[in-house]
């Protein structure tokens, strides 16, 4: 399945009856397919829940059938780190119980996830089967005794039951991406000698005894979801007849919904990013689904990641391929994902672009998660969208990012609203995004924006540039009107050679062979990546990202990790990414995307490199030297070069605005040129709007 298959225009003419039907689990009854995953976002921690209460209640509401919070550890040795979420005592389910009754309100269900992170632990207290440090931890774990193993079962059981204490609607036990179930199944980080290692019926005790007596403790009428890895994408990951018998073995054991995990969280292969196709893990779970069939299991299967669209969701189901679908940053975009499907609108869904900016990236900074589409999600008590007592005629230049959100905020409250725009079509900087191999979804960006001008009753004006004289008689004027490229004022710059990004991803200007690309931030490596692809991205292909990326059926590689050498298509062009900065280029990318993003240019032969002086461009290409004393003169071959020396803010009209007394509002990169930064510009629109 490839992106291809939604990305037409949606007339949310057409309902979805696999994905809406009911899910009868004998003691409850689930009211659609839809499963929210878990995902950490920040609002687990502290002891005040009332922020994670409004979260999941707003999602409640939009009818996701199944909600699974970010996961909280079941003792302080299972923390993702120092004092993060844990619940173990019946003080702390008193507290969870503003989650919960929020969730029921809302006419949702809800489950706790129960995260024991192991060796992943990032904190001093860490325990494990061995005392194997992981390779994304400072910590090198403590090995635990026999005893410990019985502690940490008993703390998963007991989390269990405290879960139920807090009225959740069931728990799920985190047993894939690597965390510490899945170290105990792995000979890779299992070397015990003792009855929890050893042989695969020793090291798959664990997950079995968790589940058993999770069961007997909380009783039949209670939900207990299991997250199998389904496929590990590590060197020594399970074999399929591993993960078949451990998935056998859970849902006799006591599960009522096996959910799929893909990936080890240190694997090197993208599971979850923008340039991984659309449901692309969604036959492993099918491939299970026939091990049950065929065993006459009936246990629910949910099948996860990159399903981002009601269209793809219907398509897995009805294709056979799992039971319910798990979607977690869709619906931190668009928490009404689920009521737009069902009301045949679902042309007006927010859609998740898997750019990871707002959510995974600032888990791992340590910052509150977010969503770069909807900077209201996790926010949801702060940034508010009230209607307007005093309606005012607003105008808003730009038709970019920014632009679009300030605009369709401020005319959904009740505003008056002219949007302005010099370009014939919305998107701004996104026109040039979306036509970067990988980036495809942006489509669904601009989709969205085009159908919220139309919904929200913004007057829309392309091909038009304003001048300050025609904003006169407005209450309120928003400059959105982005950036104007930075001259790094190279002598020869002026040679034909040369181009700008704009002229390369908007303007298609002709390129050469050999290419010098000046600038590694963002923007170059998306010129990059444009220039090496030519037109052909993996990510509309699915068997040629499962090559590139060395993906193959676990049946036939343990952990589904080819050891075969990938297969890379040849690049369209010889690339060298240059930049003036000394250390790795691209260092200042996405903390979850910046190593796929390195790692997709090597494999297409790009040369990387930092701490360049650009001395001058002649026939001969680019002439370099290193360094602060500006050593080793070197000239690069190059048939083109591209400018991408980063940005400057585009305030000609602001500043004429404000020479006339007016007193506009910047936003976006008209206030800020750093790395274009969209997540930033759309959450200044947004709030800048919520308050006028």
């Amino acid at each position: 399945m490839s992106i291809s298959d939604s990305s037409a225009p949606r007339t949310g003419s057409s309902l979805y009856p696999h994905l809406l039907a009911p899910l009868d689990l004998g003691f409850t009854r689930l009211k659609n397919r839809v499963l929210m995953g878990s995902m950490h976002t920040g609002l687990e921690e502290g002891r005040d829940l009332s922020r994670m209460a409004a979260y999941f209640r707003e999602r409640a509401e939009g009818d996701v059938a199944l909600m699974v919070t970010g996961g909280f550890a079941p003792n302080m040795a299972g923390w993702v780190k120092p004092f993060g979420g844990t619940l173990s005592t019946s003080g702390a389910a008193r507290r969870h119980r503003v989650v919960t009754d929020a969730v029921h309100q809302g006419g949702g269900k809800i489950a706790l996830q129960i995260l024991h992170t192991g060796r992943y632990g990032y904190h001093p207290l860490a325990v494990a089967p061995s005392a194997i440090k992981s390779p994304i931890s400072p910590f090198k774990p403590f090995a635990l005794s026999s005893r410990g193993v019985e502690r940490q079962i008993r703390a998963f059981v007991n989390c269990a039951a405290k879960a139920r204490e807090a009225g959740y609607d069931g728990v799920e036990i985190m047993g894939s991406e690597g965390y510490f179930i899945n170290q105990f199944l792995s000979l890779q980080t299992n070397h015990r000698d003792d009855e929890w290692g050893g042989d695969y019926s020793n090291r798959v005790r664990l997950p079995l005894e968790i589940v058993a007596r999770t069961r007997e403790a909380v009783g039949k009428d209670f939900i207990i979801i299991y997250r199998l890895s389904m496929i590990d994408l590590v060197p020594g990951g399970s074999s399929w007849d591993e993960v078949v018998t451990l998935g056998k073995a859970i849902a006799q054991g006591g599960a009522s919904i096996i959910n799929t995990g893909i990936g080890w969280h240190e694997a090197r292969v993208p599971t979850i990013a923008t340039s991984v196709p659309r449901a692309a893990f969604a036959w492993v779970t099918q491939k299970m689904k026939a091990e049950f069939a065929a065993a006459g299991i009936s246990t629910p299967l949910v099948t996860s990641n990159r399903i981002n669209t009601p269209e793809v969701a219907e398509q897995v189901l009805a294709d056979g391929c799992a039971d319910m679908v798990s979607m977690a940053r869709p619906l931190l975009a668009d928490p009404e994902f689920v009521k737009k499907s069902a009301q045949g609108r679902s042309d007006q869904i927010n859609t998740c672009i898997a750019c990871n900016q707002a959510c995974l990236d600032h888990v791992f900074q340590n910052k509150l998660s977010s969503c770069l589409v909807n900077p209201r999600a996790c926010h949801e008590t702060e940034l508010v969208y009230r209607p307007t007592p005093n309606r005012r005629r607003i105008a808003v230049v730009g038709a970019g990012p920014a632009g679009l959100t300030a605009a369709t905020v401020a005319a959904e409250r009740g505003h008056e609203v002219d949007l302005f725009d010099g370009d014939t079509r919305i998107g701004g900087q996104l026109n040039m995004a979306r036509v970067v191999p990988g980036k495809e979804e942006f489509d669904e960006m601009i989709r969205y924006f085009q159908r919220r001008v139309e919904t929200t009753g913004v007057r829309l004006h392309l091909s038009t540039r304003v001048q300050a004289a025609d904003l006169a008689g407005y209450d309120e004027v928003i400059i959105a009107t982005g950036v104007n490229p930075r001259d790094p004022k190279i002598p020869g710059q002026e040679s034909a050679k040369v181009l700008s990004y704009i002229e390369v991803l908007r303007d298609r200007k002709p390129v050469g062979e050999r290419v010098a690309v000046i600038g590694a931030g963002g923007i170059g490596f998306d010129v990059a990546e444009f220039l090496v692809h030519d037109g052909h991205s993996t990510t509309l292909n699915l068997p040629a990202w499962q090559a590139e990326w060395g993906v193959t059926d676990p049946a036939l590689a343990p952990g589904g990790l080819n050891t075969a050498p990938p297969l890379v298509s040849p690049p369209a062009r010889q690339v060298t990414l240059l930049q003036r900065k000394a250390g790795k280029p691209g260092a200042g990318l996405g903390k979850t995307t910046g190593w796929i993003h390195r790692t997709a240019l090597k494999m297409k032969k790009v040369k990387m490199i930092g701490g360049v002086n650009y001395e001058r461009i002649g026939d001969e290409g680019l002439l370099v030297s290193y360094g602060e004393k500006r050593e080793n003169p070197t000239w690069i071959a190059c048939d083109s070069i591209v400018l991408c020396a980063g940005q400057t803010p585009q305030r000609e009209l602001a500043d004429a605005l404000q020479a006339s007394g007016m007193k506009p509002h910047l936003i976006g990169g008209a206030l800020e040129a750093g790395e274009l930064d969209a997540k930033r510009a759309i959450d200044q629109a947004a709030r800048l709007a919520a308050r006028l």
